[in-house]
């Protein structure tokens, strides 16, 4: 029996990107309203989103070397799961991250022109960037895990794009 796993729906990164935003930018409303400080991650924060994307990685390139043809050593079913469920939980909490700091990029850009250090709004780019690199990360990581069709089924007809329900076969 095959076991089939969902591939990661942009429309869901997106959907919880902007949801995380919209409630980015209300919670940073009401810390400007009580005079507290931006909800914003600290930047050493980079350094553990950075991890995980290169751990992700790492793990991933191994997956697709196996994939492609390599396959000197047995590659253990569940080191590749894990890959997977790694990679797409990086896509999905760098959404969140990338949502929430844009809401507050976005609540703060009218205040912009009257701010005398703008290093804030320089650190909340950079958390962004951290954000839409581990989305990348984790799709591109997912792509890895997928297993090519194999040559030895009969060719059946296509199935229709609606039925698939984004069910594919991974390594």
């Amino acid at each position: 029996m095959r076991s089939t796993m969902r591939t990661i729906r942009p429309s869901w990164l997106v959907a919880v990107a902007v949801s995380v935003g919209v409630i980015g930018a209300g919670v940073t409303e009401l810390t400007s309203r009580a005079s507290l400080a931006l909800p914003v991650l600290p930047l050493n924060s980079l350094v553990t989103m950075g991890l995980i994307a290169v751990v992700c990685l790492i793990l991933g390139l191994k997956v697709r070397r196996w994939r492609d043809g390599k396959r000197d050593k047995v590659l253990d079913p569940l080191l590749a799961a894990r890959t997977l469920v790694l990679a797409q939980a990086c896509a999905y909490a760098g959404a969140m991250l990338f949502g929430w700091h844009g809401g507050i990029l976005v609540d703060q850009l009218t205040t912009i022109a009257l701010r005398e250090d703008l290093g804030v709004i320089w650190q909340i780019i950079a958390l962004l960037t951290g954000g839409a690199v581990m989305v990348v990360v984790g799709i591109v990581v997912e792509r890895f895990c997928k297993l090519p069709p194999e040559d030895n089924e009969p060719s059946a007809k296509p199935r229709p794009k609606r039925e698939s329900h984004g069910e594919e076969e991974f390594a």
